[in-house]
């Protein structure tokens, strides 16, 4: 989601981010590389869900990122974090990942060893659900984000049009409608959000229903074409969406 409260709300105090670090050290790059991610702007991540393990050497986090609203405009909003933690040596070592989605971070998280019933969006962090079938493509999201590959996303916080949108290509080349757009669009009266998807077959019909939609010309999403099998094939391309050159974001 692109804002954790609408405009209309009466302030709510953010939970703050703590990391768990006092007494952890890491190499020159790794500390150079936190505060540059994570420290500069740290009371300016609000933790919208965190998971930490038992022994304390593991920590995730989905995290809002209020200074990306001030930053390129489209950039995520949402950040996913793991940090590892060695007890013994008392040093820690990190993964940052900037994501559209809430359930694209979580997918991160996930596939990084987070369990995915421990992280879950805190309540009243953001616009609720508008139906089931935002609820279930956002599980499906989060549970096999790992079979594509994210191309292009923009996110817009604008409260007369909040939407973020976000091209996906399949990692099998085989199957149907590989070429995905998820939209998020939130209804800032009602303070809820819907999501839904729509198949293409090329990149290029992709990335155009993006640029109509942010423009007020796009029709409506086309369907996903049915996968002729759910056998999934024991090797994948690492690709992702190429953007083609002198399109406008």
């Amino acid at each position: 989601m692109s804002s954790t409260e609408p405009a209309s709300a009466a302030p709510v105090r953010m939970p703050e981010l703590d990391v768990r670090l006092d007494g952890f050290t890491a190499d020159e790059q790794t500390t150079d590389a936190f505060f540059h991610k994570v420290e500069v702007i740290e009371h300016e991540l609000v933790p919208l869900a965190e998971h930490h393990t038992a022994d304390g050497a593991h920590s995730f986090y989905v995290l809002h990122d209020r200074t990306a609203t001030w930053g390129h405009p489209g950039v995520p909003q949402l950040a996913a974090l793991h940090i590892q933690r060695d007890m013994q040596a008392r040093t820690f070592r990190f993964e940052h990942a900037a994501l559209p989605l809430a359930a694209m971070a979580q997918s991160w998280l996930i596939h990084r060893g987070c369990p995915a019933e421990a992280i879950g969006l805190a309540a009243g962090m953001g616009p609720d659900p508008a139906d089931e079938a935002t609820r279930t493509l956002e599980r499906r999201l989060a549970g096999d984000g790992d079979h594509y590959a994210l191309g292009h996303s923009y996110t817009r916080d604008d409260p007369d049009d909040m939407v973020v949108l976000v091209a996906l290509r399949a990692l099998d080349e085989r199957a149907p409608s590989p070429f995905r757009v998820v939209v998020e669009e939130v209804d800032t009266d009602a303070w809820t959000y819907t999501l839904r998807e729509g198949g293409f077959a090329t990149a290029e019909e992709a990335l155009d229903w993006c640029d109509d939609r942010l423009t007020g010309e796009a029709g409506p999403l086309p369907p996903v074409r049915p996968a002729a099998s759910s056998t999934r094939p024991a090797a994948v391309p690492k690709s992702a969406i190429p953007r083609p050159p002198g399109r406008a974001r």
